[in-house]
């Protein structure tokens, strides 16, 4: 593996392993600067959404980088608010006017609402039947919600992006969406940095020379998962990429699982409300 490594899609379409989440990014002249870096240093695979509110920056910032678009993997999603058929396709057209661009590589029901998360995958599907993206995909989705979004469409989602890592491994699902060929990325790679100072993680990122965000990356590529850590410090998304010189061994990736406690940092897709 390495920094242009692809994870193919159920349609073929090829995403970043790797890519650079943008969350919390709400500074203009930071989120920019922070893309930019991540560009230059390798990345193509950026994960936005419209509830973040970059989008505009994520265009401005793929564009000054003078790499072609079709190089750059751009994921978005649409907000809980903006749910339903006809929401969704006005809240895309919304966010492809924000970004600055023709198509959209990934985009997500960034939640499943219980009303309107079939409805809004729906539309999902009419926009990729349009070409206006160019693979489908949900976050946060149980298995339960796939199943009832399977009942009704004619294109299963691609790409299920939830919260993964090592105290949320999240087995079940992704042994679910690997029956399903649906790829799974990882959002809060790090616990939101809650792991990185973990005795077992300390020690086996020492046994490599490497960091235990280093380490945690690592575990995510080996297990098959797409990985989007987010940082605005140049250091910090150099460290990230910096995960293919070395090999955790199958009693570390073990040691690791071990690590699970069904903790999670955010919500539980089943037992939220937002307002």
């Amino acid at each position: 593996m390495n920094i242009q490594s692809m994870k193919q899609l159920d349609n073929g379409v090829e995403m970043p392993r790797l890519g650079l989440g943008v969350y919390k990014m709400t500074e203009s002249d930071i989120a920019i600067q922070a893309i930019t870096t991540a560009l230059d240093y390798g990345y193509r695979h950026i994960d936005t959404a419209s509830f973040y509110a970059n989008e505009k920056e994520v265009g401005e910032a793929v564009r000054a980088s003078n790499i072609p678009r079709k190089d750059i993997f751009v994921t978005t999603k649409v907000w809980n608010t903006d749910q339903g058929y006809d929401q969704t396709l006005r809240a895309f057209e919304k966010s492809l006017q924000l970004l600055g661009m023709d198509y959209v590589d990934l985009y997500l029901t960034h939640w499943p609402i219980k009303e309107t998360f079939v409805d809004t995958y729906r539309a999902i599907e009419r926009l990729y039947d349009e070409k206006l993206i160019r693979a489908t995909g949900v976050a946060n989705h149980h298995e339960h919600h796939l199943e009832a979004i399977a009942a009704k469409a004619n294109v299963k989602p691609m790409v299920n992006q939830i919260e993964c890592h090592p105290r949320l491994t999240q087995f079940d699902l992704r042994e679910y969406c690997a029956e399903q060929e649906i790829a799974i990325t990882s959002w809060s790679p790090l616990a939101r940095g809650h792991l990185l100072e973990e005795p077992t993680l300390q020690r086996i990122s020492g046994k490599y020379g490497k960091s235990t965000a280093q380490t945690i990356i690592r575990w995510h590529l080996q297990h098959d998962l797409i990985v989007i850590p987010k940082s605005v410090n140049p250091s910090r998304i150099a460290e990230n990429m910096d995960v293919y010189d070395f090999e955790l061994s199958f009693e570390d990736m073990k040691n690791i699982d071990a690590l699970n406690l069904n903790e999670r940092t955010g919500k539980d897709p089943d037992n939220f409300s937002f307002e």
